[in-house]
């Protein structure tokens, strides 16, 4: 009986790897982040001037925020400046567009000119956006506690990296692909060990979107330049192309490319190293090759249902778009190469050719690293672990 015991405790604790993967592991990720801070050398912008430095308002304007209080009945309406409630009513100008529909009691972001009138802008948005972001935050942390909370920090930090360091360097004339590639690698570090912890899992989950990534990279390399995307059919490349003479907008596709690939990537990655594991977990006395055949099994679904996932979200993204194509006389053919859709169709093809390598690359490397009798013996520290868990301490396993 006690053997028994004693045997489904081993059995049902998590594996781990030996100390020779462990060992390659950490040699692999030392190595990968030596070079991107390498290649953050290589691109980072010499000045940042370049940030914030074009002016979007006339001397003598200001940009604020108002509130409407009245309806003067001839395309005008009075506003109240927040901040400067006691200068009294500004006249709103008439937008001149009839699709935009200014009522009284709307929070309005307007430009004023040195005479005092307003031009309306935009409608100010922050509460509504707030309020969702607030109840995001807490459903993220309630259900998935410190796992939730690491993978929020990682993407602050993550968020961080792109505006204080890849858009400095394409502003600054780095190279794309490699600021892509710096950005993918770092983001993606941050990200996977806040969220899941510092553990052979973890950096599974993160060699195989590396090596996803690659294969993303390379395809988007090809493709960019095969398929002529020069990235000026949109109103922002047109911008960009008209005051940073600099900045390459093909090699911004490129980039664009490379970081958009990034979450699906991790979503399938992480999960085809837990099925590894769990599997490894329960039976221990399955081989490598027995178990990256299983763990193939889960990893055919996940391909197929987030192909799919990928191809809606872009078309979401693209719809007006689509709409805006469709009602022009051409085939299908025609349209799906036209300049304004061949971006979305280029991205989600490559997206999705580098998620279906990714899955195979990544169960590879898991088979090979949990070992086939790589069991933590239960313990009473493995027992505090697995508490500590299900209560929502941040204390991981490997």
């Amino acid at each position: 009986m006690g053997g028994g015991h004693s045997h489904g405790s081993i059995e049902s604790a998590p594996p781990r790897a030996s100390d020779r993967a462990s060992i390659v592991l950490g040699s692999c990720v030392a190595a990968v982040v030596f070079l991107t801070i390498v290649g953050a050398m290589v691109v980072w912008p010499a000045s940042w001037a370049m940030l914030g430095s074009t002016q979007t308002a006339d001397e003598g304007s200001r940009w604020v925020q108002a509130e409407v209080t009245t309806d003067h009945g001839d395309g005008t309406f009075g506003a109240v400046v927040k901040g400067d409630e006691s200068a009294g009513e500004a006249t709103v100008l008439d937008p001149g567009d009839p699709t935009i529909e200014v009522h009284v009691g709307d929070s309005i972001r307007a430009l004023e000119l040195p005479d005092g009138d307003l031009v309306f802008s935009d409608y100010e948005r922050g509460t509504p956006m707030l309020l969702m972001l607030i109840v995001y935050v807490a459903l993220v942390l309630i259900i998935a506690r410190w796992r939730g909370l690491g993978a929020l920090l990682g993407l602050v930090v993550a968020f961080g990296i792109i505006i204080f360091f890849t858009a400095p360097a394409l502003l600054g004339g780095g190279n794309p692909l490699v600021v892509g590639l710096v950005t993918g690698s770092g983001a993606l570090f941050v990200l996977l060990y806040l969220a899941h912890g510092v553990n052979a899992r973890t950096t599974t989950a993160y060699l195989g979107t590396l090596a996803g990534l690659s294969v993303t990279t390379l395809l988007a390399w090809w493709a960019v330049s095969a398929s002529k995307l020069n990235g000026i059919w949109s109103e922002e490349g047109v911008h960009l192309e008209f005051w940073y003479r600099g900045v390459s907008l093909q090699g911004l596709v490129l980039c664009g490319i490379i970081i958009a690939g990034l979450g699906v990537l991790n979503d399938v990655t992480i999960t085809q190293a837990s099925a590894v594991w769990e599997l490894r977990a329960a039976r221990p006395d399955m081989g490598r090759r027995e178990l990256f055949r299983r763990a193939m099994r889960i990893g055919r679904d996940h391909i197929a249902s987030t192909v799919y996932t990928i191809a809606f979200a872009y078309v979401g993204a693209a719809l007006p778009t689509i709409l805006f194509v469709s009602l022009y006389d051409q085939s299908i053919g025609t349209t799906l190469t036209s300049a304004d859709i061949a971006e979305e169709v280029v991205r989600t093809l490559v997206g999705s050719i580098g998620l279906v390598l990714a899955v195979p690359l990544t169960t590879a490397i898991g088979a090979a690293v949990v070992g086939t009798h790589a069991l933590r013996e239960a313990s009473g520290e493995d027992a505090d672990v697995d508490r500590a868990d299900r209560a929502g301490s941040p204390v991981g396993d490997d």
